[in-house]
């Protein structure tokens, strides 16, 4: 007994040894396998369709949607992303210019009636304002190297990451459902429960995905209604943005209408720019909060307080990859406790079958 006991404690050592090796294997990306995961699972049914079409070609199916998914959603959001990168430094950089050229005084000048009265009053309240500012310049030139550096490396690691996720899902897409089988069989449950717990995992990936894209949509509706009303140039293009954007959980569309609203305020249309920032925080902001748990309500069949706390909480534990985890989470959640309530309460009860899962809220 003895024996066996020392047995059974070092084998649930050495698993939890293993799970914490695998861990630290994988956390450099997990990431990015995490998002193939979720994205394998949405594909799922594309996947099984077009291997079909291609008379059992799975590979060449992967391979078809892994290039959609790069074209539709990776190209177009490090585009983006790209450019606003490069906008913010030619506006530094135009401003170092201005300062040198012009000062202060110049700069305030070129702001729009009401904003340069204000302006100038705060400017005049500082102390020599023109040596500061280039003190401040001198103060952090010698870190613009650094904050370069830093770009680079956030860019070459993003693009590690992005790589890593194509490949995971390429692998995933062609043996995804084989993985899934074989887990099945290693772990310590009944047979079937684990798959079970991978089709939660599935309806919440679609669940997840459809309303991103849903709530990105009816942003982007709302925030060229913004731009269509206020006559902001080129309102089209700004609405592509707007949509790209709202794709992205840390940004999200709103970003998009406040800054055009601040470059409509500083090119001296007031009336324009203000609109557009209030239509942006006010409006725009608020569709993501009430749109996304509206939409993941319907797919999730939970109730709407749930869904919402759960965006809130992955958000703030785990940044814009949160909104994801936090359904998922709750899923899970759910989901072991009526493998639980049918494993075990039932079994202590009459010996009947088991009661039927009540319906959802």
């Amino acid at each position: 007994m003895r024996s066996e006991a020392h047995a059974h404690r070092l084998l649930v050592f050495l698993v939890l040894a293993a799970v914490a090796l695998a861990v630290v294997l994988v956390r450099p990306f997990w990431a990015a396998l995490f998002l193939a995961t979720v994205f394998a699972a949405a594909l799922k049914p594309w996947m099984e369709w077009l291997s079909r079409r291609l008379r059992g070609r799975r590979r060449l199916a992967a391979a078809i949607l892994v290039v959609g998914v790069l074209l539709a959603a990776v190209l177009p959001l490090a585009g983006v992303g790209a450019g606003l990168v490069r906008e913010i430094l030619n506006g530094i950089e135009w401003l170092r210019e201005a300062l040198a050229s012009e000062g202060v005084w110049g700069l305030v000048r070129r702001l729009p009636g009401p904003v340069e009265d204000l302006v100038r009053r705060a400017v005049a309240s500082i102390p020599d304002p023109q040596r500061q500012l280039q003190q401040l310049a001198g103060a952090q030139g010698g870190q613009a190297a650094a904050v370069l550096g830093g770009v680079l490396v956030a860019t070459g690691s993003a693009m590690f990451q992005t790589a890593m996720f194509l490949i995971a899902l390429f692998f995933l897409l062609v043996d995804g459902g084989r993985l899934v089988a074989w887990i099945d069989r290693q772990v310590p449950l009944r047979p079937g429960q684990f798959l079970a717990l991978m089709e939660d995992f599935r309806k919440t990936s679609v669940s997840v995905l459809v309303a991103t894209v849903a709530t990105a949509g009816i942003q982007t509706a709302t925030a060229l209604a913004g731009y269509l009303f206020a006559r902001a140039p080129n309102p089209l293009f700004l609405g592509l943005a707007t949509f790209l954007l709202a794709l992205v959980p840390a940004l999200g569309g709103a970003f998009v209408v406040v800054v055009t609203g601040i470059l409509l305020l500083a090119t001296g249309r007031p009336l324009a720019g203000g609109f557009l920032m209030i239509w942006g925080a006010a409006v725009v902001s608020l569709v993501d909060n009430f749109a996304r748990p509206y939409l993941l309500k319907g797919g999730l069949e939970l109730h709407g307080g749930l869904v919402f706390f759960a965006l809130i909480g992955g958000l703030a534990v785990f940044g814009g990859i949160g909104l994801v985890i936090g359904p998922l989470a709750l899923t899970f959640l759910v989901a072991a406790l009526r493998l639980y309530r049918r494993e075990f309460v039932a079994a202590e009860g009459a010996g009947g079958d088991p009661p039927p899962d009540p319906p959802a809220p």
